[in-house]
């Protein structure tokens, strides 16, 4: 019982914390910045100044969809981020720089999250089909819910060394929106609301990882018991 609280907890607090972010974002998107810069021209210019100059900045479809590739070392920006004017667009363009900056110097959290992809990637595509045999062949042997459970385990991971990424991409962000006087006074206030809206969206997506492991975990071994 406590489980089935705690997942569908998980699922009203992700509720209201996507919806609490797209709010924001709307509020935030009709804030103009006080210069003449869009989403692209923000993300250039942070990368410029930290010797990213060979990370291309691109425009990619969907909302929200911003993301830094470091297999092609580019910054890709939504299009209501890459060609408007506001305090939503400067924000997000700055965080996903601060990956790209992240890259460049090494930083170790980034480093093992990037590590961890392949391993992440190969359990989300076999954890079901895991799932699947274990119950089939429960009766003879628990071993592919054990190594289910063992590769789920894995994502729960990385969704935890995910939340330092973002919280330093955004610390990042702020520290140079703010230095270059692009966003000052309550301009900077509303950017890191905006990007503290987004971090929560991560921090839930790690808690929900770990119920889900719990879920898995109870299931498993509490049907082992019968």
């Amino acid at each position: 019982m406590f489980i089935w609280i705690l997942m569908g907890g998980v699922f009203i607090l992700s509720m209201i914390v996507q919806s609490s972010l797209k709010t924001k974002f709307a509020k935030y998107s009709k804030v103009p910045l006080g210069v003449p810069m869009a989403g692209r021209d923000v993300a250039m210019a942070m990368l410029q100044q930290n010797g990213c100059g060979d990370v291309q900045v691109t425009s990619v479809s969907g909302q929200l969809t911003d993301h830094f590739n470091p297999a092609n070392r580019t910054v890709n920006l939504s299009e209501p981020v890459f060609g408007t004017n506001s305090i939503a667009a400067a924000a997000v363009a700055a965080h996903e720089c601060g990956h790209a900056i992240q890259h460049k110097v090494g930083y170790s959290m980034l480093q093992l999250r990037t590590k961890m992809v392949p391993l992440v990637s190969f359990a989300s595509n076999t954890i079901q089909w895991l799932l699947l045999a274990g119950i089939v062949v429960a009766n003879w042997t628990p071993i592919p819910l054990y190594v289910a459970i063992a590769l789920f385990a894995t994502t729960v991971v990385f969704s935890f060394v995910t939340l330092p990424v973002e919280v330093d991409a955004s610390r990042r962000a702020i520290a140079w929106l703010e230095g270059s006087g692009i966003v000052a006074g309550q301009q900077l206030d509303y950017a890191k609301d905006a990007l503290k809206a987004a971090a929560y969206t991560y921090v839930v997506a790690a808690i929900g990882s770990l119920a889900t492991l719990l879920y898995y975990i109870a299931m498993i071994f509490g049907g082992s018991r019968r």
